[in-house]
């Protein structure tokens, strides 16, 4: 009788005891999903007031050095500065550029070669303004792209695209987020003026407002 009270005594200690393991983990569990929980309540609700708004970029100048296009070989060389703004309306959140590239496309061809602008940060209502020189030596193009400017230059004018497309991340005090890809389109409206002996000069027109996804 005695052993039986101690093989019952023994089995109930060891119920007891995975009871009890079992219970602890529900209790780590629980106390790991609450703290998961209150993290992610945490940065929504960062975000909701917070809520980034995406730069705003204005394209305000832009020089045309050399517009030469060549019918013999479909060539076109173009050189030209263009001036950028750009605008960071957050009052309380900065702007790292990271990386951030320009170029220039004739009807979704591109006619330069990407420029790059140095890495920057914008803090809370900045205003920061680029004007990089964009080149484009003897490119290639298509025939009907040839066809498009002599057509462009006999109505008088010019409609070129200047692209931006970068990295960015926005930096909340010490908190800094991943990185976002940026993209940025600003439309350049030129007119074709003939000089006194003849030659077709490209005059920007106007500042234009860029669209802008990030």
């Amino acid at each position: 009788m005695g052993k039986d009270c101690d093989h019952h005594h023994h089995s109930s200690c060891c119920g007891c005891s995975v009871c009890s393991d079992h219970s602890t983990l529900l209790t780590i569990a629980w106390v790991v999903g609450a703290f998961v929980l209150v993290v992610l309540l945490v940065v929504f609700i960062t975000w909701l007031v917070l809520r980034p708004t995406k730069p705003i970029f204005y394209l305000k100048d832009a020089t045309v050095y050399q517009f030469n296009l060549s019918l013999s070989d479909n060539i076109l060389s173009t050189v030209l500065q263009a001036t950028v703004s750009s605008h960071n309306p957050n009052s309380r959140i900065g702007v790292s550029y990271d990386r951030a590239s320009v170029y220039v496309t004739y009807q979704n061809q591109q006619i330069t070669l990407p420029t790059s602008i140095p890495p920057l940060y914008q803090g809370h209502h900045d205003i920061n303004v680029w004007s990089p020189y964009l080149y484009g030596a003897s490119v290639p193009v298509a025939p009907s792209i040839c066809g498009s400017l002599q057509q462009d230059e006999a109505a008088g004018y010019l409609l070129l695209y200047l692209k931006i497309d970068g990295m960015v991340r926005w930096k909340v005090g010490t908190w800094t987020s991943g990185h976002y890809h940026l993209e940025v389109t600003c439309p350049a409206f030129f007119s074709f003026d003939s000089t006194s002996n003849g030659v077709a000069v490209v005059r920007f027109q106007r500042m234009s407002p860029c669209s802008v996804s990030v």
